[in-house]
């Protein structure tokens, strides 16, 4: 079992930069693809980011060019690095977790761990 704990989130000034942490447990965080989410008041869940074993990286063509996922495997923990924030960031965000060779694609939303989630808000 992975356990998975996110922190970093809080209130920017649109423009600004926020540095989210998901910090995991377990014996084989390196092997795991990695990936983040978030879910806006109203709205959907949607995929934000990814970072494979291999490491590929993933991103929404939302924040592409805005936010980068580096991974500390040493440090059993994933960030998800925001810079030129906008309103529309504005979500709880979600770090989750997939073993080697689980069912479902880098964005996929099939993911056996999943942490519970910090505020992100970005204020016009």
């Amino acid at each position: 079992q992975v356990q998975l704990v996110e922190s970093g989130g809080g209130l920017v000034q649109a423009g600004g930069s926020l540095r989210l942490s998901c910090a995991a447990s377990g014996r084989t965080f390196s092997s795991y693809t990695m990936k983040w989410f978030r879910q806006a008041p109203g709205k959907d869940r949607e995929f934000v980011a990814a970072i494979t074993w291999d490491p590929l990286t993933y991103y929404a063509d939302s924040v592409k060019g805005r936010f980068t996922i580096p991974r500390d495997n040493a440090q059993n923990t994933v960030f998800l690095q925001m810079n030129s924030l906008k309103p529309e960031d504005t979500a709880v965000y979600y770090c989750a977790a997939t073993p080697p060779y689980y069912s479902g694609t880098y964005d996929s939303e099939n993911c056996p761990y999943w942490g519970r989630g910090t505020q992100v808000t970005v204020s016009s």
